[in-house]
């Protein structure tokens, strides 16, 4: 039975209604409509700080008064915290730098943009004890906010960021495939070194050309690095072209940078699964490699069986790179095959506290007398009255119910970003409660000490998965785990390339797997049917696994990736499916394919499944075969990889 606020998702309040018409009217930018909304909505209604938000925004923005009214109104909401970043922005605008370095402080989360400004109003008042801290933000490769331009400005002309530092950016731009950044930091070079603006476009568009040419002098900085990225996008396109290239220049290239191009080839071939990809992280060298590249080194050295050389590029990441859950059982992997069991068994133990992907199979390792305990519970009764009265959750359950569900999840977010995990646990069973199935899951998975399992691995659709499972002959629990990695159980989910419902697919997948149930009236609309989407993506789920041979590893990587793809990933020799999937070129797929397999454990336990090792639910990627016969992928949008991913 639903809380009373929960219900409001179910039942309309009164001013409901008005409170919808205002939101449209402020989506429009329509102040007299919203007005006269207004008017109709109850002063004590659960919204009535949104409202009187999106008035405020659609009227004078600069009105300082009534933005701090606001704000001691409804002090710590998430409204508060976006009025007040809104404001800092006009702020550091106008150059308020007093009233800006008062409100700062007051904001929860800033952004880059309002760091910037931060900064730069510490140094108009003669403050520079964050120096280093905006220093930092110069080294990325990514676009940086226009308020963050003076700032840059000011570092350089005080000799904080020097021409190193220019290089250095310069080449990271290019590492993350920006040239608009690269052409940007180029014309702060000084112009004696500064690289050429047509032949870095060429080097983008035919790397081959630029440099065969004959056009570059390695003697100059700037030609320099553009033969750097030249070799990098070759080396993209064809690792043979690359090496023969690299060979040419390899004589007129300093140490350094030789290093360097061969660290770029290595990437790209270890990308594309090719042998002489370790042989060429070795001509690298650690010195020129970055950590990127270093994972890459490590995935090459997994797939070729070297043990000695996986550790080795391990050992050199940066300290909180190689710390991450991925690298911590790799490294105890490795130090497990060298005989080293005591000090892998530490790293397992370690690792085994969590209960994700890498922990299964840290725990696994380990076997069943060492696995850490699971501290499991059950919430209900008053504390979820008690979450339900909370003044956030009861706007993001009336956000919910008007179908406002992007304001709804911030809201939610917002309010439950400092809960304990008794409170957690409480609000995830509220979200369950009202069928808001992804924030339910999301809201559980934050809890750090007390776990309910039930609510981070709910089962709606039931029947329908179980039927279309049991018609297919694949495993329920891994539909299950598909499912909730896809959509979360929205049902109106839609992907930003069009894939729809609870197994997100594809238009062109729909109907050609329409046509194949033999369908002859069929509307991809009927995607958003449930009993309709979950037919579809078992029956799609088991085709693919029937053309690879059987695996799911290579069917849960063909359902996002497609089955050309998955295909080719392969090797030509039987291989662990764990180092299969770790060596997937794509970051979105091979997380995607972690998590699936993962969730199926979790949802094998929970439907009284026989116990089976994730290990060996994951099993043995069997060698390639023939290419199989193209059918739709169900999501073609997939790009590049970069080391920023």
């Amino acid at each position: 039975m639903l809380t009373a606020l929960a219900a409001t998702a179910v039942w309309a309040a009164p001013g409901d209604a008005a409170v919808k018409q205002a939101q449209q009217a402020y989506a429009a930018r329509k102040l007299p409509e919203l007005e006269r909304a207004a008017r109709k909505i109850p002063a004590d209604h659960v919204l009535t700080p949104y409202v009187e938000y999106w008035r405020l925004m659609l009227e004078r923005r600069t009105d300082d008064g009534r933005i701090k009214d606001f704000l001691a109104r409804y002090p710590g909401s998430r409204l508060a915290e976006i009025l007040r970043a809104d404001w800092l922005k006009s702020l550091g605008a106008r150059e308020a730098w007093p009233v800006l370095l008062a409100e700062y402080p007051r904001l929860a989360k800033p952004d880059v943009a309002l760091q910037c400004y931060a900064y730069r109003a510490e140094w108009a008042q003669g403050n520079r004890s964050h120096e280093r801290e905006a220093v930092s933000l110069w080294f990325t490769g990514r676009d940086m906010p226009s308020t963050c331009t003076p700032l840059f400005t000011q570092l350089i002309a005080a000799g904080l960021i020097g021409g190193e530092d220019l290089w250095r950016r310069f080449r990271l731009a290019l590492e993350a495939g920006n040239l608009n950044v690269a052409r940007a930091v180029a014309t702060l070079l000084p112009e004696a070194q500064r690289p050429s603006a047509a032949l870095l476009d060429q080097a983008a568009r035919d790397p081959a050309r630029v440099l065969n040419a004959g056009g570059l002098d390695p003697a100059r900085r700037g030609d320099r690095e553009i033969m750097l990225y030249a070799f990098d996008q070759l080396a993209r396109r064809d690792s043979a072209q690359a090496e023969q290239a690299l060979g040419k220049w390899a004589s007129q290239l300093n140490p350094l940078d030789l290093r360097a191009a061969w660290a770029r080839l290595a990437t790209w071939a270890a990308r594309r699964h090719e042998t002489v990809a370790l042989e060429w992280f070795k001509q690298a060298g650690d010195v020129a490699v970055s950590d990127y590249q270093r994972e890459w080194w490590t995935r090459a050295a997994l797939r070729a069986g070297d043990w000695k050389a996986a550790q080795q590029a391990m050992g050199n990441m940066r300290d909180d790179v190689r710390e991450q859950p991925v690298w911590r059982y790799w490294r105890a992997r490795a130090l497990q095959a060298s005989g080293k069991h005591p000090a892998a068994n530490a790293i397992f133990l370690a690792l085994s506290r969590d209960y994700g992907y890498y922990s299964q199979l840290a725990q696994e390792e380990l076997g069943p007398v060492m696995q850490a305990p699971v501290a499991k519970v059950k919430t209900g009764g008053d504390d979820v009255e008690a979450i339900a009265r909370q003044p956030g959750i009861a706007r993001a359950v009336a956000l919910y119910g008007l179908g406002l569900r992007d304001d709804a999840r911030q809201e939610w977010n917002w309010t439950i970003r400092d809960f304990s995990d008794p409170q957690l646990l409480a609000a995830a069973e509220l979200a369950r409660r009202m069928e808001w199935y992804d924030s339910a899951i999301n809201t559980a998975e934050r809890t750090r000490e007390l776990h309910d399992f039930e609510l981070r691995f709910l089962t709606p659709y039931r029947e329908l998965a179980r039927q279309a499972a049991r018609e297919n002959g694949i495993d329920e629990a891994w539909v299950y785990g598909l499912m909730r990695q896809e959509s979360r159980f929205v049902n109106v989910a839609q992907s930003s390339v069009g894939a729809s419902g609870l197994m997100q697919i594809m238009p062109a997948t729909a109907r050609w797997i329409a046509q194949r149930l033999g369908f002859k009236r069929f509307h991809v609309g009927e995607m958003h049917d449930p009993a309709r989407n979950i037919q579809f993506g078992a029956y799609y789920l088991k085709h693919v696994q029937t053309m690879l041979d059987g695996s799911p590893v290579l069917a849960t990587a063909a359902y996002n990736a497609g089955p050309g793809r998955a295909q080719r990933w392969r090797d030509a020799r039987p291989m662990e499916a764990a180092i299969y999937i770790e060596s997937i070129p794509f970051a979105e797929t091979r997380d995607y394919v972690k998590k699936v397999m993962s969730n199926a454990m979790h949802y094998a336990e929970r439907f009284g499944q026989p116990s089976v090792l994730l290990k060996d639910r994951l099993g043995v990627v069997p060698p390639r075969a023939m290419p199989v016969t193209p059918t739709p992928d169900p999501d073609t949008s997939l790009e590049v990889e970069r080391p920023d991913d």
